[in-house]
């Protein structure tokens, strides 16, 4: 059946003219919990993106199931490590994930995760499966990811059409998150706002012997302005 002119018509007054029903939560809700029509919930959250890098030209140039078995380590690496650390996955996209971060320690928590990603691509990932796939390693092509990070208040919404919907979430937090995963500069793999560096804990901004600084501040050009945000090559092993 063709959905007519009149019916689509009558989809955006029903969400126009529909009032919110709007919650504050404490928890990553799930979209059974978040009524399709009118409902909301809003969190005080910090967003996390890890993405593949040169994931189109994976899925072009490799058979199908290097690629796939390249996808399939990271993202089941990311997940593991995300759960760890108290996130909650909200959703796959390809070669990315989106976790979730709620709580006290929520921008120490993702911050963390997000170099654990990093040692997982750079001291596992690239070396087994370069080694294990000889296309891989003869072509050139370079395993690598980067995580983005931003916190803030965001609203979860119950986006699609009954038996055919999920989540969607809205705020600055998710679009910043997964433009700093976006990023591609040589060996920096996490990237965070300049909102999670200031009120994450002193573990997760120094390391090594003697403790040092582990991220570097930088500027971005961001929906025409200028954000400051900070890029690491550190690795933390899990």
């Amino acid at each position: 059946m063709t959905t007519t002119t009149e019916e689509l018509e009558s989809i955006v007054n029903d969400v126009l003219y529909t009032p919110w029903d709007l919650r504050t939560g404490n928890t990553v809700p799930r979209a059974e919990n978040v009524t399709l029509r009118g409902g909301a919930v809003e969190l005080d959250a910090a967003v996390l993106y890890a993405d593949l890098a040169q994931s189109s030209r994976l899925a072009t140039e490799f058979d199908r199931r290097v690629a796939a078995k390249v996808v399939k380590s990271f993202l089941a690496c990311s997940t593991n490590l995300i759960g760890d650390h108290g996130g909650e996955i909200t959703s796959f996209d390809g070669d990315r994930v989106m976790g979730i971060f709620v709580g006290r320690t929520k921008n120490t928590d993702a911050a963390t995760c997000a170099l654990k990603i990093n040692y997982a691509v750079t001291k596992i990932i690239k070396p087994k499966l370069s080694s294990y796939f000889q296309s891989v390693s003869n072509s050139g092509f370079t395993i690598s990811h980067a995580t983005g990070i931003d916190t803030g208040t965001i609203l979860a919404v119950r986006a699609g059409i009954r038996g055919a919907n999920d989540l969607v979430w809205i705020g600055r937090a998710p679009n910043l998150a997964a433009r700093l995963s976006d990023l591609r500069e040589d060996s920096f793999g996490s990237y965070i706002s300049e909102d999670v560096f200031k009120v994450m804990s002193d573990d997760a901004k120094y390391g090594g012997y003697p403790r040092q600084l582990m991220w570097e501040q930088r500027s971005l050009q961001w929906l025409g302005g200028a954000v400051t945000v900070y890029r690491s090559s550190w690795t933390w092993r899990p």
